[in-house]
């Protein structure tokens, strides 16, 4: 009985391990990575028009620069990537906000801490606050929230052309002055500059 009982688990196993075996054979289609807004894609960030507070505790809309190539920066001063931005931003800024440029920081954080950092750090463009409500920012337009620092890039008309997730390089920023300089002079259409930025 006791020996019967021994085989009859010994086949059990072996038939087991054997679909097993041949289950992990089967491919598997891995779905592709996501990059960016896909390129049908139409998304008007300041169509839900969000209002946050700057640090002077003034109610701005992201409509008021409409009109721009925005770069909506999302950061929060705990953030030490986010930190690492702030100069080469400032300098982008100084060098391209005449031809049309305009950097947005969205401080995810307290009002308190980033008044106190913006101190130091000498902002040369607007600052809003937030908590949850800079995060919707984000949700309206459907990019996800995964983490700091993340960059929304928006067309004069508040297009969502795509969004740099991570800490943001020199070499990134000329990129995007370059797609959208050839967007504005016509040479490309929309979701080619999307596909060429989402290579960031």
């Amino acid at each position: 009985m006791k020996r019967s009982f021994v085989l009859i688990a010994a086949a059990l196993v072996g038939l087991l391990a054997g679909a097993l075996f041949y289950a992990a054979r089967i491919p598997v289609e891995s779905p592709p990575p996501v990059t960016g807004p896909a390129p049908e894609a139409r998304t008007i960030v300041t169509r839900a028009d969000v209002t946050l507070p700057d640090l002077d505790g003034m109610q701005r809309r992201l409509s008021e620069w409409d009109g721009r190539y925005r770069l909506l920066n999302f950061w929060a001063t705990w953030c030490a990537p986010c930190r690492r931005e702030i100069p080469l931003l400032k300098d982008f800024q100084d060098e391209h906000g005449e031809n049309g440029f305009q950097v947005i920081g969205i401080a995810v954080d307290f009002a308190e801490d980033v008044a106190e950092y913006a101190t130091d750090a000498k902002f040369n463009y607007p600052v809003l606050i937030g908590q949850e409500d800079a995060m919707a920012v984000a949700e309206t337009s459907g990019v996800a929230f995964i983490g700091m620092p993340f960059t929304m890039i928006l067309a004069p008309d508040g297009e969502l052309i795509n969004a740099h997730m991570g800490e943001i390089h020199k070499e990134e920023l000329d990129h995007i002055v370059d797609v959208l300089g050839r967007l504005e002079r016509g040479e490309i259409d929309s979701p080619t500059a999307r596909n060429e930025l989402a290579t960031l």
